[in-house]
């Protein structure tokens, strides 16, 4: 495995805790590595739960930006 099958970045999930965007963070599973893992993410505007994102962005430490996809 190389380190692009490691990074989120680019990969659709699911919203599991709505985000209610402005800076404030929610939950997504993401297909990553073989599996589904959970990230805390953030984006700018609120995502419900149950809807499909894509992370644009990787925060570390388990963390992620997505918009609505």
């Amino acid at each position: 495995m190389n380190d692009a099958d490691d990074s989120p970045a680019g990969r659709t999930g699911y919203v599991t805790v709505a985000i209610p965007g402005a800076g404030r963070a929610g939950e997504v599973r993401v297909s990553i590595r073989g599996g589904n893992e959970v990230f805390i993410a953030y984006a700018e505007r609120p995502i419900e739960r149950g809807q499909q994102v894509i992370v644009v962005g990787d925060r570390g430490a388990r963390c992620v930006d997505v918009i609505a996809g």
